[in-house]
């Protein structure tokens, strides 16, 4: 009955510890599971020895059962869990659909959505609306920021880039405004989709570059005027600084985002048990922590489009030394 009520007592935890050293570590599963079993045996023979039926038995396991969930505190990382919707899978690969496959799905739903009912006219009103006037102010927003951000090219040689950056700049934005939607999910919050749009952006940098200036590109590598006893030395230095360019990228925006959910999911969490407790100052003691998380939800608002913004002009600033090579 030791893992029935939630608690080991001294006299076994030594034997309890030798069988798990003596136990292999891919077995280790099952030796619980059996550990487990054996509890629930012991506790079955107890009950019936004094009288009790199966049905006092099931009884005990649900009120340990409920017990049990009552005493875990949910984390504040739960809100990150990718979820198969559709499950796939062939030999050790997996193909599922995921929560995240679906928000990242609707997400450029929207965005192709707003950008037909605005355009199905054959490029808007002469007035514009609410609507048009969002997509025209992201458009010239981006547009600006490529004529800005790189130089050494005419305008039509910079509108071959600007359709790839006002994509990734939308798609971003979209993408960390809808996770602010309570029960959404965050798409931009894992590691994995963050460092594989970084990823491939960087090798497409890498690829212009080459196109623009073909070998002559690895000079980016050698600043001018370098001694040449330090050459290797900061060849190795500057290969190592770009290629982590690409995960720099990827982990600024993860980090922002995962970590601005949990501190206002830890926050809430705090507000909602002030405004439960009682035998405090109304003002100070229950509306404190909620304006408190109301301020934090309008500062990760501003994140969520801070570091889109982030994300795209480093992009233009990446492109621009891969171009010009500064």
């Amino acid at each position: 009955m030791i893992f029935l009520e939630g608690r080991m007592y001294p006299k076994y935890i030594f034997s309890i510890q030798q069988q798990m050293d003596n136990t292999p570590i891919e077995s280790l599963g099952k030796k619980l599971d059996s550990m487990r079993q054996d509890e629930l045996t012991g506790l079955s023979d107890y009950l019936q020895s004094l009288g009790y039926s199966d049905q006092a038995y099931l009884e005990y396991l649900k009120i340990c059962d409920e017990r049990y969930r009552d005493m875990v505190v949910p984390s504040p990382l739960e809100q990150f869990s990718i979820l198969p919707l559709i499950p796939m899978k062939i030999e050790n690969l997996y193909f599922s659909f995921t929560n995240s496959s679906l928000f990242m799905l609707l997400t450029l739903s929207l965005v192709l959505l707003l950008i037909h009912f605005v355009t199905k006219k054959g490029g808007g009103n002469l007035v514009p609306n609410a609507w048009q006037s969002l997509v025209e102010l992201i458009y010239d927003f981006v547009l600006n920021l490529v004529n800005e951000q790189i130089g050494g090219l005419s305008g039509n040689v910079k509108q071959k880039f600007f359709p790839c950056i006002l994509v990734t700049f939308t798609f971003l934005l979209f993408c960390n405004l809808q996770g602010m939607i309570p029960y959404s999910f965050t798409v931009t919050s894992h590691f994995l989709i963050t460092l594989g749009l970084s990823f491939s952006i960087f090798i497409g940098i890498t690829i212009v570059g080459f196109q623009r200036n073909g070998l002559h590109f690895l000079s980016f590598l050698l600043p001018a005027g370098v001694p040449l006893p330090l050459a290797p030395f900061l060849v190795l230095l500057e290969l190592i600084s770009y290629c982590f360019r690409a995960l720099s990228l990827g982990i600024r925006l993860f980090a922002n985002m995962m970590a601005g959910h949990s501190l206002v999911k830890i926050l809430s969490g705090f507000a909602w048990t002030m405004l439960c407790m009682n035998g405090l100052l109304y003002f100070i003691g229950d509306l404190g922590p909620l304006f408190i998380v109301l301020a934090l939800t309008g500062l990760e608002l501003g994140v969520a489009i801070l570091q889109a913004y982030v994300f795209t002009i480093l992009i233009c600033i990446y492109l621009n030394d891969a171009i010009n090579l500064h």
